[in-house]
This record gives structure tokens, sequence and C-alpha cells, in this order.
């Protein structure tokens, strides 16, 4: 019953709710990072989402757009400015994702939505993970994060699905404001402790 009619709604009524009591802190950040990024302060993405139906999901942008002499992209690390690094410790580049949410694309929990690339590397039981709407914030994110190993966030993310509810749900959100409010496990660049998932299982 949840899980069919209930949680959507609290996605919309709770994601309207903290996008209007955070209007302030929304716009500043956007304001400087469209100076810092000398443009847009917006990144988009398209992802996954549930069914694997492709939609962009968006965030502050942390990065910015520098490229090798070959004309490719640096590394994160690399690409990485110091007032995104601010804003990626206070978790604060996954604000603009609560307009995901109202749009229908994204819930506030749920397995969070990776990369389109990852889609043939899943196991068959892994796929669940795409049979609800992708989160903000997840179960997986609140046990490690990005310190797990791939196994375990998606067994979380798996967890997550088959066990969902209201109950469930609190526990995430209270779990989540625990999480932003300590940093912990909040790794600003990811790919300096673990692989991409599609380079970690390809044969």
């Amino acid at each position: 019953m949840y899980r069919k009619y209930f949680k959507r709604f609290f996605d919309l009524l709770f994601s309207t709710l903290i996008l209007v009591i955070t209007l302030p802190i929304f716009i500043i950040v956007m304001i400087v990072l469209m100076i810092a990024n000398r443009g847009t302060p917006f990144f988009f993405q398209a992802r996954p989402g549930i069914n694997e139906k492709i939609f962009h999901i968006i965030k502050f942008k942390t990065m910015n757009n520098k490229k090798d002499e070959t004309g490719n992209l640096l590394s994160d690390a690399k690409r990485l400015t110091k007032i995104g690094s601010i804003v990626r410790k206070t978790s604060l580049d996954e604000l603009p994702q609560l307009l995901n949410v109202i749009k229908g694309d994204m819930s506030i929990i749920g397995p969070r939505p990776l990369l389109i690339r990852y889609l043939p590397y899943y196991t068959e039981r892994e796929r669940k993970r795409h049979s609800i709407r992708p989160g903000i914030t997840g179960w997986a994110q609140i046990n490690g994060r990005n310190t797990l190993c791939w196994d375990e966030r998606l067994s979380y993310d798996l967890e997550y699905v088959e066990k969902i509810s209201f109950k469930f749900d609190l526990k995430i959100t209270y779990g989540t404001f625990l999480k932003v409010l300590t940093s912990k496990n909040i790794i600003i660049d990811p790919e300096s402790i673990m692989k991409n998932l599609d380079d970690e299982r390809r044969v």
C-alpha cells in the first residue's frame, strides 16, 4: 500500500517543502557556482531510472571542463574546483535533485541512479534495483556509501527494494541526516578509492 500509493505522495510533499525551506541556500550556491564555473551552475547527466527509463539527473556542477593536450577531460580530481569540493562535502550538490523528485524521475529514498554504461554489468537479480524510482539517498548510502564494494552496495539496494516501508524510509531519512551533519563516508573523489562497476566486472 505504501509503496504503490503513499510513497509518491510523501515524495512530492517533502521535496517541495525542503526546496522551499532551502531556497535561499539554493540561490546562493547557484550564484557562487555560476561565478566559479564562468557559466552554468548545473550539471545534467543521463541516468537509468524506473524500469531503466533514461532521465537527466540535475546536480550542482562541482567540476570544470578542463582538458588535456589531446582534448580529453582531465580526471575528476583535477577538475574538482575549490568551491565544488565544499559543495560536495556538505552534500549540497544533491539539492537540485529535488526537482527530479517533483518531476517524477526520482524518489527522495531509493537506490542511487548510476551510470548508463553500468547496465550490462548487473546480475539479473541486481536489475531489480530499477523496479522502483531511484533516490537522492538510500539504504546503501547510510551503510557506507562509496566506501562499500560494489557487491555490498548493490546488495543494500536490493534489500531496500524488497523491504520498502514507511518505517524503513524514516530510518534512512534519519540516518542520512546524521551522515550529512557529520560528513561521514562522504568521499569527495570516489574514483580515488574504488573502481567503476564496468571496470571491476569486465572480463
